[in-house]
């Protein structure tokens, strides 16, 4: 009975060991773009000016977390 307990908790142990290695993958932009186009009823090309434009106005905190932000050049 001890083992087994000790079996289970090592695997549980492992198991979130796992799950926070994970890395949580964000949303590509033509695939955003596509989002923004389908919600708002515009074109793919005003889609992405929208995007682009957020992207630049993103906070350096939001930059932090995820550094494509800053590949999208300005104007």
């Amino acid at each position: 009975m001890r083992l087994q307990s000790k079996i289970l908790l090592n695997l549980q142990r492992q198991q979130k060991r796992n799950k926070m290695a994970q890395v949580k993958k964000g949303m590509g932009f033509k695939a955003a773009q596509k989002g923004i186009a389908k919600k708002q009823g515009v074109s793919m090309e005003a889609a992405g000016a929208i995007l682009a434009s957020a992207s630049r106005k993103a906070s350096p905190a939001a930059k932090r977390k995820n550094p494509n932000l800053k590949k999208v050049k300005g104007k």
